[in-house]
């Protein structure tokens, strides 16, 4: 079930972080969220865990034993705490009970997964504990899902420090495969001993005078219990010695007894047993319709009215018990040594269609849910059972009806009351599924808005769009010092007199996207693109002091990309100019519908004369564009006083390469 992996989850998210699941689940191949009562291939369990081990790094046994602790803790806070609290006094208990655990479990989730059509057994593992004479227990651990094993000293420690101050070493003595009806089933028997749990200054005072605490004491409970057979011998002799004598019953003495001491018994307790049963057998298969007797042999010696009414097999005496029915949990074989050993389990039975009567024969399988009870002196099994209903549907589906139950059995209020807490688990898994839907939801509208962001920044600066998103107020800023650049195609107007239009977009789109790239490369802000102009500014609008080396290396980069783009008038490479010029600027957004994030001033105006008046396939630059580069490792030459339309004589430069940068380095190439 999905509780398993969510549970798994939570574990590795809190333990080793988000990053780590995402990872995790990305090399199992699996989704990032389960439902609780959604059923899950064992496969996904199995993936999780392989793929733990190797991402951490550590030992499938040690990822176990952690998952089982954190299980354990992670059932408490998900409301199990007081259902597993209840399960016994002692830590024998609490195993012995796991199973009927199991089974109640069983039921809430097999019912509401047939609410939503989905008729899936909760496939649990089995427990058996012994007891040993040491104080040491073997538990026997039965499932068919080979290799989680060690899951189990991580939650069994867990509860017995949690709930009985203990702490416990488990060990696997024997370890085996048992074919069982369902196929091989893995059976491990692991060795607990148990050690109590004490303060630093009980363990020293324990490990100084354990002698001497064993001895007192023997000396205190032989004391103990000469004074209070004295007292008791007193009481009777001093009641006994009255003014007016009377012969008391045993029951009278045993009940001075028990009363004696404030109402507490002397030495444990002493059940006492009548002579002969009080109750005919008429009355009995009456008040217990459910019951069944059987010998060594399976031979049917008494069945409850009820059980007979369904299966009237029943009726005849010394009938075989197998043939009528099959043992659907534990799953062991039907005979008596087998039930012996699970003698502490609770079992499951299902009638056998083909032995049930015409009428039942189109209906659902009965089952019956009880225990064994092993009769020596009579070498016979009880089994005291009810039926195995979770709804009034169940009941109706098989034609029974609530009188058929014993007014005794809870079997009555359980169908009752889990009708209501069905109706209130269906809508939790509703309620569980849309949160799911909205978690996704709200997963692909915040990559939507991922997108949309991206989109928005690729158009305008970052901080720029921000300002623009919370609906303030732009204001221009003057940058001192920026590089500016213009690209154009040498001959555009030409191609584009003798090409098709798309053509023309094509070939555009071609060398755009190049010089799109190298704007990312060398961290240079693309401004817009006019036609077949492209600009860009290093230093705006983040101020730098290497805006002229990146505008220099970006330059050279699109000189050699533009090899790469045909010319689809001739065929050839096409050619572009460039220029470059550095000075002062004013940058600021303009319009409000489709705004655009422009620079003024007159180093725009420089930069696209320096376009303009270039030469192709050379990067023409400004004295103050060279001023800039002089001494930053990259080799210029002089192309000497040029009339540049507005600015009369210019004295200009031919950029030509980067000393120590290679070709490889210019286009960001790996």
């Amino acid at each position: 079930y999905g509780f398993i992996n969510t549970c798994l989850k939570s574990l590795v998210v809190e333990k080793y972080g988000e990053e780590t699941w995402e990872k995790l689940r990305l090399q199992a191949g699996v989704q990032d969220s389960f439902l609780t009562f959604e059923v899950y291939k064992d496969e996904i369990t199995m993936q999780l865990v392989d793929k733990a081990c190797k991402i951490l790094g550590v030992p499938a046994d040690m990822v176990l034993r952690e998952f089982g602790e954190y299980f354990f803790e992670f059932c408490k806070r998900s409301g199990y705490d007081h259902m597993l609290r209840t399960l016994g006094g002692n830590l024998y208990e609490f195993i012995e009970n796991l199973d009927a655990l199991h089974s109640y479990l069983s039921l809430s989730y097999q019912a509401i997964l047939l609410l939503f059509v989905f008729p899936q057994e909760m496939n649990a593992p089995s427990f058996r504990v012994e007891k040993n004479e040491d104080g040491s227990m073997h538990l026997h651990y039965y499932s068919d899902r080979r290799g989680l094993c060690h899951i189990v000293p991580g939650i069994i420690g867990a509860a017995a420090l949690d709930f009985f101050n203990i702490e416990i070493s488990m060990e696997i003595v024997h370890q085996t495969e048992e074919e069982e009806r369902t196929g091989k089933k893995e059976h491990i028997v692991f060795l607990v001993t148990q050690n109590p749990v004490f303060s630093y200054k009980e363990r020293n005072e324990f490990s100084s005078s354990s002698q001497y605490l064993a001895d007192s004491e023997k000396q205190i409970e032989n004391q103990l219990h000469k004074e209070d057979l004295e007292k008791v011998r007193n009481t009777i002799r001093d009641r006994g010695s009255s003014v007016c004598p009377v012969k008391k019953s045993h029951w009278k003495t045993i009940r001075g007894m028990i009363t004696l001491g404030k109402g507490k018994l002397l030495r444990g307790f002493d059940p006492v047993y009548p002579k002969s049963l009080w109750i005919d057998t008429k009355t009995f298969c009456n008040g217990l319709p459910f019951h069944m007797v059987f010998d060594k042999e399976l031979r049917v010696k008494q069945a409850g009215v009820s059980i007979q009414k369904i299966v009237p097999g029943l009726r005849t005496v010394g009938i075989c018990l197998d043939h009528y029915f099959s043992i659907i949990h534990p799953e062991v074989p039907f005979t008596i040594s087998s039930i012996q050993k699970f003698i502490n389990s609770q079992f499951v039975f299902q009638t056998r269609r083909e032995m049930m009567p015409e009428s039942w024969k189109q209906r659902p399988m009965l089952e019956l849910r009880g225990q064994m009870i092993w009769m020596e002196s009579l070498q016979c099994m009880l089994y005291l059972c009810s039926p195995l209903l979770r709804t009034l549907h169940e009941l109706e589906e098989r034609q029974m009806h609530i009188a058929d139950i014993a007014p005794h059995d809870v079997t009555r209020d359980l169908i009752l009351l889990n009708q209501q807490r069905l109706a209130e688990m269906e809508l939790s898994n509703q309620l569980e599924r849309k949160k799911e839907e909205l978690r996704i939801l709200s997963k692909h509208l915040e990559e939507e808005k991922k997108k949309t962001e991206a989109l928005l920044y690729a158009m305008l600066p970052q901080h720029v769009a921000n300002q623009l998103k919370e609906g303030k107020r732009v204001e221009a800023g003057e940058f001192k010092e920026c590089t500016i650049l213009f690209s154009d195609v040498v001959t555009f107007t030409s191609i584009c007199a003798q090409c098709e239009p798309i053509q023309i977009v094509l070939m555009l789109n071609s060398m755009y996207l190049r010089f799109d790239r190298l704007t990312t490369v060398h961290d240079v802000y693309k401004v817009e693109t006019i036609g077949d102009a492209y600009m860009v500014v290093g230093g705006v609008p983040v101020p730098v002091p290497t805006h002229a080396e990146r505008v220099a290396n970006f330059a050279l980069g699109i000189i050699i990309a533009a090899k790469g783009v045909q010319n689809p008038v001739s065929g050839n490479p096409i050619q572009i100019r460039v220029g470059i010029h550095t000075g002062p600027v004013l940058a600021g957004v303009v319009g409000e519908k489709m705004p655009r994030y422009c620079l003024f001033g007159d180093t725009v105006n420089i930069a696209s004369r320096m376009e303009s008046h270039g030469v192709p396939s050379k990067i023409h630059l400004s004295s103050s564009a060279y001023q800039c580069l002089k001494y930053k490792n990259f080799e210029m030459t002089e192309r000497g006083e040029i009339e540049v339309k507005g600015k009369g004589k210019m004295h200009t430069y031919f950029l030509v390469r980067n000393k120590t940068a290679t070709e490889d380095e210019i286009m960001g190439r790996p």
